[in-house]
């Protein structure tokens, strides 16, 4: 009897779990569309186009002048020494080579002037052609830097001579 009551009791436990096993199944094919929720877009940030170098305002913009006319392929179409920029135009897309003298602070001890690319309108330029370009300024500034120094000239030490009192 005992018997007769414990395989009655599976039989209606084992019915139940193929009717909670079946309902799951049925409820997982439902014809029901789910609501499709929209994930936001994944936007990976380029590093900005610019770079900074230990050296003047002034030479660097020079040194950044004879690299670019020295460059095939560069056409500048303008500068301007005040604003520290030239207007160029490289593997068919035009935009503006800036530099620009940092402030010194605790982080910046050195003289030092960010050069950077950046669109007729002053936004940032991360074109292939901008990065390009900037890449090869930044390898080639430090030696035509060093070639810039080396070409000034002192100014030679005027000799004391006697003076002639005139009465």
């Amino acid at each position: 009897m005992i018997d007769n009551i414990r395989s009655k009791a599976l039989s209606v436990l084992s019915s139940r779990l193929c009717l909670a096993a079946v309902l799951a199944f049925v409820a997982s094919c439902s014809s029901i569309p789910r609501a499709h929720v929209e994930q936001p877009p994944v936007v990976i940030q380029s590093p900005p186009p610019e770079f900074t170098i230990a050296a003047g305002a002034l030479d660097t913009w020079n040194a950044v002048g004879q690299i670019l006319v020295h460059q095939n392929g560069v056409t500048y179409e303008g500068r301007a020494q005040m604003l520290g920029l030239y207007d160029v135009d490289y593997r068919g897309e035009r935009f503006l080579i800036v530099t620009r003298a940092l402030n010194l602070t605790s982080e910046i001890r050195v003289t030092t002037t960010q050069v950077r690319t950046a669109l007729r309108d002053g936004k940032p330029d991360s074109s292939a052609a901008a990065i390009e370009l900037l890449g090869f300024l930044q390898a080639q500034l430090p030696e035509e830097l060093r070639l810039i120094a080396s070409s000034k000239k002192i100014a030679p030490v005027k000799k004391r001579g006697k003076r002639s009192i005139r009465h």
